[in-house]
């Protein structure tokens, strides 16, 4: 794999993790800070601009006590200095006394500049998610 290819990797991985996290620091550090920008959440509205992103993430981080987030299916090409990451999020989330799960599918969008890859579009759209053998009410 190319220098660029495993930086953009890395870029990813931190994304995850600072969602993962709930961390608004290292989420600040990984975006672009710019007007164009944009994110999707799954069911939301395309959010347009560095500052309503930081709101919405600041907004998905005081209402989610704990998320995992998986990256599958995961590829990576570069063009030029934008990176170009897709991949299935498989999430498991806690708001209040419940859990969830969920998957979505996701295209992450970077620009390689001085201080790194740094985002500028999140698109995560909800997946259907199939079930490999029938419920018979009995959860283990």
């Amino acid at each position: 794999m190319d220098d660029d290819l495993a930086t953009l990797r890395q870029a990813n991985e931190r994304f995850y993790k600072a969602l993962e996290s709930l961390n608004l620091e290292t989420m600040d550090r990984l975006w672009l800070h710019e007007g164009w920008v944009r994110c999707v959440h799954p069911g939301w509205e395309i959010l347009a601009g560095w500052p309503a992103i930081r709101r919405s993430w600041e907004q998905i981080f005081a209402n989610t006590r704990w998320i995992r987030v998986t990256p599958t299916s995961v590829e990576l090409a570069t063009v030029g200095d934008i990176g170009i990451v897709t991949c299935s999020e498989n999430i498991s989330a806690s708001q209040d006394a419940e859990v969830g799960l969920a998957v979505a599918q996701a295209t992450n969008l970077y620009r390689l500049g001085p201080d790194g890859w740094r985002m500028f579009h999140h698109h995560a759209s909800s997946a259907p998610v199939q079930v490999t053998q029938p419920f018979t009410g009995i959860v283990q």
